[in-house]
């Protein structure tokens, strides 16, 4: 827990039964059982592709593999209406003690408890299985850290640091419990709508089978699959920082929700990512702000949190609690482990033990690479042995016809806006709610106002 940056662990997991978990061999332990997968388009644009603008599918994996694999129609179920060759499917953020309910048992081939965590196994991880191309936008978690298994095929990590938050231009629209999406497409970005990326230094891994990868707070993440059929299982580990920041996101949420629902719909304007469940109400987001404000203050009197400035880094972190916690979904069929008690997990770590981290062919740093020398989609693929380097994409120069840049003057950044022709002096609206909620809701707004709040009531 003290490692500051990404790190790949090679010799952890050799003999985790889950390492068995390919495909081919979940279908047959799932037994036709049907699950959620997203689609989405392998052309690369300018834009991020967000899962408001992808299309979804109910099947079961032995649909998938048949699509996958090139065979007739009759046998691919609900994906014989999509492309092999043009789209690309993502059975993304499968909570596996709901997708296993009925088999508990599995729960036990994913040991966490490898890493320090006791008890921490399937129960608390979440199943990820996609075809080449399926992508997660870039992000950060609001919550914990991220540990991830490789199970089957390879999927390249583009990571930033903390420390990029500014360059990565942060939005909340999409908006979903705990994630704060990027506005740009990390390996095709849009340079002139969004200069400042040119700043962001990528740290780029290429993950493979048996592999772990650790993704520290609030380290930026894009995800992308690079063989036919990825398969990869993660935990969220909490964080005692965690407390504060469930304040920060019900702040966030009662304010997209009240703003939002006081705008005229719009069919074009999809602001609420598929994850969510609905648009709470007031009363029921007010009364997450409350407890979320009472979590930390009890938390506070136990001496279990100390309040610290948030640009400063934190060289100690301590445990509580084996689940990364999301948003209270009230009618949600399967609740998070928001309501289930959990048992407490302390670790300290002394500031004094940073500095003895043995690097190696088993533990080795994912590192930056130069955004001056080398591309931005330059993977950087271990063998436990060996650092190799992969080649892949390139940064273009692009522009969007019919459209120019428009400077915001209050975040400093560019929104794209119709070329609609009319002359300097006709009337135009340039800010627009999103435009506006990119400000309110930015993370280092919403922190200050949390800090605010705790002030008021702490007094």
């Amino acid at each position: 827990m003290s490692l500051q940056n990404p790190a790949v662990f090679c010799d952890m997991a050799f003999d985790w039964p889950a390492l068995r978990w390919n495909a081919t061999y979940l279908a047959e332990l799932l037994a036709g059982k049907k699950i959620r997968f997203r689609m989405g388009t392998k052309g690369v644009g300018t834009a991020p592709l967000f899962e408001t603008e992808c299309s979804y599918l109910e099947a079961t994996l032995e649909e998938f593999l048949a699509w996958n694999g090139g065979q007739p129609s009759c046998s691919c179920g609900p994906f014989s209406g999509y492309d092999l060759c043009k789209y690309w499917a993502y059975a993304d953020y499968k909570y596996i003690a709901k997708v296993f309910e009925d088999k508990p048992d599995n729960f036990q081939d994913i040991r966490w408890s490898d890493f320090g965590f006791p008890g921490r196994n399937g129960r608390e991880s979440t199943l990820w299985i996609g075809s080449a191309g399926a992508s997660t936008p870039c992000h950060l978690d609001s919550y914990g850290c991220n540990l991830v298994l490789q199970v089957q095929g390879r999927k390249r990590w583009h990571l930033y640091q903390p420390e990029d938050f500014s360059f990565l231009y942060p939005t909340r629209i999409p908006y979903e419990e705990s994630s704060v999406f990027s506005r740009v497409n990390v390996i095709n970005p849009n340079l002139k709508s969004f200069p400042q990326f040119k700043k962001a230094q990528a740290h780029v891994v290429t993950l493979l089978p048996g592999q772990v990868l650790f993704v520290p707070r609030h380290w930026w993440h894009y995800v992308e699959s690079i063989d036919p059929i990825t398969v990869s299982i993660n935990s969220w580990i909490e964080l005692d920082t965690d407390h504060e920041a469930r304040i920060e996101e019900a702040i966030t949420r009662t304010l997209i929700c009240a703003i939002k629902s006081a705008e005229n719909p719009s069919a074009s304007d999809c602001w609420l990512n598929p994850t969510e469940i609905e648009v709470t109400s007031h009363e029921t987001n007010l009364q997450y702000l409350n407890r979320a404000v009472f979590g930390y203050l009890e938390h506070q009197k136990s001496g279990i949190i100390e309040h610290k400035d948030p640009a400063t880094p934190h060289t100690e972190e301590k445990l509580s609690g084996p689940c990364k916690r999301r948003k209270v979904q009230m009618n949600a069929e399967f609740q998070d482990s928001k309501s289930v008690p959990c048992e407490p997990h302390r670790k300290m770590i002394k500031k004094e033990k940073l500095e003895q981290i043995p690097f190696g062919q088993s533990l080795f740093q994912v590192l930056p690479q130069s955004l001056e020398t080398a591309d931005p989609t330059t993977a950087a693929e271990s063998d436990c042995k060996d650092f190799l380097n992969e080649k892949g994409g390139h940064l273009r120069k692009l522009h969007c016809e019919g459209k120019t840049a428009v400077m915001n003057s209050i975040s400093g950044a560019f929104v794209e806006q119709k070329d609609t022709g009319c002359s300097a002096s006709s009337p135009q609206t340039v800010i627009c709610t999103n435009d506006l909620l990119d400000c309110v809701l930015n993370p280092q707004v919403i922190s200050l106002m949390a800090h605010l709040l705790l002030e008021r009531v702490s007094v």
